[in-house]
């Protein structure tokens, strides 16, 4: 009897890259959706769910991200609750783009990846910054020279 084991990859074998992704213009549930898909590794051949195959995304521009729909900059909210009495907070789309407009996208990947310990270490996977500059040039760069 001939029988066929699935293959699960080692830890050697994976081995994570670092995207760069510009936001501007750029819609931000299909930006976020792209994102999530990297952070996990979908786009991998060797993506096995239970394990961290995803690679390191850094976003740019990430405040120039828009919105489709004509209400959503005062319809939409984002809620968070102290842990104290009479702690809500909410904030519209608009109010949430002047004060901290990077925790924009990082809420909307945060939703679309894993609730558990492996979607935690995603997230710190994931660096956003708001101009185009970032400090992981070197990061990038020393892949580059690793491939040849």
């Amino acid at each position: 009897m001939n029988t066929t084991k699935t293959y699960s990859p080692k830890l050697a074998d994976l081995k994570p890259r670092w995207q760069v992704i510009d936001a501007e213009g750029e819609i931000l549930g299909r930006l976020a959706s792209r994102i999530a898909q990297l952070l996990k590794g979908k786009h991998n051949p060797l993506y096995s769910p239970h394990m961290l195959s995803g690679d390191f995304v850094i976003v740019v521009n990430a405040g120039k991200v828009v919105t489709t729909g004509n209400n959503k900059e005062r319809q939409k909210r984002y809620y968070r609750h102290s842990g104290y009495p009479g702690g809500f907070h909410s904030l519209t789309l608009q109010q949430m783009q002047e004060k901290h407009p990077e925790r924009i996208l990082e809420h909307a990947v945060k939703g679309m990846l894993p609730h558990s310990p492996i979607g935690r270490v995603m997230m710190r996977r994931l660096k956003i910054y708001l101009e185009s500059s970032h400090p992981h040039e070197s990061q990038i760069k020393g892949q580059e020279n690793s491939e040849s």
